[in-house]
């Protein structure tokens, strides 16, 4: 097998023998890095090391082909010299597919922005649906969502809407979200029963660390502000809403869920590392990708990505041409299927990329 294997198994080992340290049970930081390689790298050694055992067993049983004088003897050891082949082939291809560049950001929480774009309080309604979709998946996946922002209609929709999702690779499941979702639905305020086409923007930001972008504490302005939203008991009386604006860029982010001012500018200054670490991260994207696109998408919050057609039950992602029948179990958190496409779509262009 090709060196980089045997070096990832070595660096497995490595990793193994340095977990069992009882010295670094001492350096939590240290410790969480190493179990995060460990457990990443995981996957690539057990593919690797039963690939290792079906080429043996394919050799083994070859041999016996060309050995074995009786019939049923060698008839057995061909069936299990294929049967090993076969593994080892689907091995291999499993393994191109875990050796592929990963994005550094797969493992990452995300901040979720949701705002409702043309088509008024039909399109503030379906961010509502859109959000409650999210949460749904988000909670199949095992993940958590902390509201940090909204912007609530009178008719319970969502002007703009920013929501945290935290659990490990939070962002290999949302990142493909991002961009213009299109629904084709008779909205509860039409009377006449005509279809109406509305728009929801989404962005999808993986978080950043402080230490990964620093924030020069003269350069931001905060300002207090009592919750916006529609009204009613929920509304907060006090003015512990926190409103920053980073100077440099002009960036404007606000936090109202917490009960105290300190809780809400602490998340919106989380807020604010993750837009700007996302500017940072897309102008390399650029660069890199001057003269070509994923084929799943450029990730842009103008880009169309999805039409929900409410009158067939009908969901279509345009950037890789799936139509699925399943609008309902869509809405209600089952994007599962559509995730997966997506991601075997990037796997595919990846492979094109590195062949």
């Amino acid at each position: 097998m090709p060196d980089p294997l045997q070096a990832i198994e070595a660096r497995y080992r490595e990793l193994e023998a340095r977990c069992a340290d009882p010295t670094l049970a001492t350096d939590g930081q240290a410790m969480a890095a190493l179990m995060k390689e460990y457990k990443r790298l995981s996957p690539i050694v057990d593919a690797y090391r039963t690939l290792l055992r079906a080429e043996q067993e394919e050799k083994e049983a070859t041999a016996l082909i060309k050995d074995a004088a009786d019939p049923e003897l060698r008839a057995f050891a061909e069936k299990e010299a294929e049967a090993a082949k076969k593994q080892a082939a689907e091995l291999k291809e499993q393994l191109r597919l875990l050796l592929l560049p990963r994005d550094e950001n797969d493992d990452r929480d995300v901040i979720v922005e949701i705002r409702a774009g043309a088509g008024g309080e039909e399109a503030a309604l379906f961010a509502a649906d859109l959000y409650r979709m999210y949460g749904m998946y988000a909670a199949s996946a095992g993940f958590a969502v902390q509201v940090l922002s909204q912007n609530e209609t009178e008719l319970g929709g969502y002007k703009e809407l920013i929501f945290q999702v935290s659990g490990e690779g939070a962002y290999a499941r949302f990142k493909f979200e991002s961009g213009v979702h299109r629904v084709q639905r008779v909205p509860v305020t039409e009377s006449q029963g005509r279809i109406q086409t509305s728009t929801v923007t989404v962005a999808v930001l993986p978080e950043a660390e402080e230490v990964e972008v620093k924030i020069d504490p003269a350069d931001v302005v905060m300002e207090s502000c009592k919750s916006s939203g529609a009204g009613g008991q929920h509304i907060n009386k006090t003015e512990s809403a926190v409103r920053l604006t980073h100077k440099p860029t002009g960036i404007v982010v606000e936090c109202q869920q917490e009960r105290s001012q300190f809780q809400n500018r602490e998340k919106a200054m989380q807020m604010l590392r993750a837009i700007l670490y996302d500017r940072e991260r897309r102008a390399k994207q650029d660069a890199r990708d001057s003269q070509r696109r994923l084929q799943v998408g450029t990730g842009d919050r103008s880009e169309k990505i999805r039409t929900y057609n409410y009158h067939e039950g009908r969901v279509t992602d345009h950037r890789i041409g799936l139509t699925l029948y399943a609008l309902d179990k869509i809405l209600a958190g089952g994007l599962e299927p559509i995730v997966n496409a997506l991601t075997e779509a990037e796997n595919a262009e990846k492979l094109q990329e590195n062949t």
